[in-house]
């Protein structure tokens, strides 16, 4: 490895580190971040996988799972993701990555929200005012990922991030950091990625201006004088995950990955995701995984996906994949996604 290379890893350990010693409490903060939604699995392949990914990531949303995965794509490649959330919100998700050769390699994700428009109800109007509301989540997204070593790539994903809801909105700027690293170990390789890193989120607009009253035991005062109702800014949901993934045989028929990742959050308690997938012929693929093992009153447990490439012409293919994930009282979500390779 090149000096360079040295003080990079050196510096990959060290952030961390820092990073680390600011998450140490006792309590969980659970609920204590801005745009959760950055946090939401995207891609139905690494979600099938139990959402570990971070040591795999190779295919388009290694963007959102560890840029550094997008320096080893040897193609082109696009994927379009669709999440069916809870209380009928659903998440888009789009990917793009383009091989610059000996430059690395680009990319592009974006993730938006679909909620319908709500009712808006007052104490004195119930059954609504006769206005409506809308939601959104919005994350934008450029990533380049390099080769230092023929075993050492590294990624970096400036981001920016965007909430909305009826009269109030937001935005803040992070950035996601990751490396990929093949041990001296056959098959086994190492990934970490440090997600989220960047300013807090304050919502802000006309929806925080009220009428207030500064002395209700004075009479003949002006009790409506404009006023704003301060919001806190919030940080956005920061997490470090370090993963390890395994390929017993890679060639022929079968094809087998197995893969863990811990994560440490600084919005929840630190858990494990453990996945792996079969592929048979480089053309159908079946995946099971467990999410947030170790991870108290956690609602998410088991996902099983499956997805089948057919080739188009020459080496340009497209694939459909398929996740399922138990949310236990919550039920369940569905995740489809569908990619072209060129």
């Amino acid at each position: 490895m090149t000096m360079k290379g040295k003080y990079i890893v050196l510096l990959l350990v060290v952030i961390p580190s820092m990073l680390m010693a600011q998450f140490v409490s006792d309590v969980s903060k659970r609920g204590t971040t801005a745009a959760p939604f950055l946090t939401i699995s995207q891609g139905a392949r690494a979600t099938g996988m139990g959402s570990a990914f971070v040591a795999v990531a190779d295919d388009p949303s290694a963007i959102f799972w560890n840029a550094a995965g997008i320096a080893r794509l040897e193609q082109n490649g696009v994927t379009f993701d669709h999440t069916k959330w809870f209380a009928d919100i659903g998440y888009n998700f789009a990917a793009i990555t383009y091989n610059l050769g000996s430059f690395g390699t680009l990319g592009a994700s974006f993730i938006s929200s679909t909620v319908d428009e709500m009712d808006v109800t007052t104490i004195e109007e119930p059954e609504g005012t006769g206005e409506t509301f809308g939601v959104q989540d919005v994350a934008v997204s450029l990533a380049w990922g390099f080769n230092i070593t023929d075993n050492f790539s590294i990624g970096f994903n400036p981001k920016v991030v965007y909430q909305s809801i009826w009269k109030m909105s937001g935005m803040a700027f992070a950035i996601d950091l990751g490396v990929l690293y093949n041990t001296p170990f056959e098959g086994i390789t190492l990934g970490a990625s440090i997600t989220n890193f960047g300013s807090k989120l304050q919502l802000d607009g006309t929806s925080s201006v009220v009428l207030y009253d500064d002395d209700i035991t004075t009479s003949g005062n002006n009790g409506r004088i404009p006023a704003r109702l301060q919001v806190d800014a919030w940080d956005l949901p920061l997490g470090f995950k370090v993963g390890l993934s395994y390929k017993p045989f890679t060639e022929g028929l079968h094809k087998l990955i197995i893969a863990v990742d811990a994560a440490h959050p600084n919005d929840n308690y630190e858990y494990v995701n453990v996945g792996g997938e079969y592929t048979f012929n480089n053309l159908f693929t079946v995946r099971g995984g467990y999410k947030s093992l170790f991870l108290e009153e956690s609602e998410e447990s088991f996902t099983i996906g499956a997805g089948i490439v057919q080739r188009i012409m020459g080496n340009i293919n497209i694939r459909f994949d398929y996740a399922y994930v138990d949310f236990g009282t919550l039920d369940n979500i569905q995740k489809f996604s569908i990619g072209i390779n060129f």
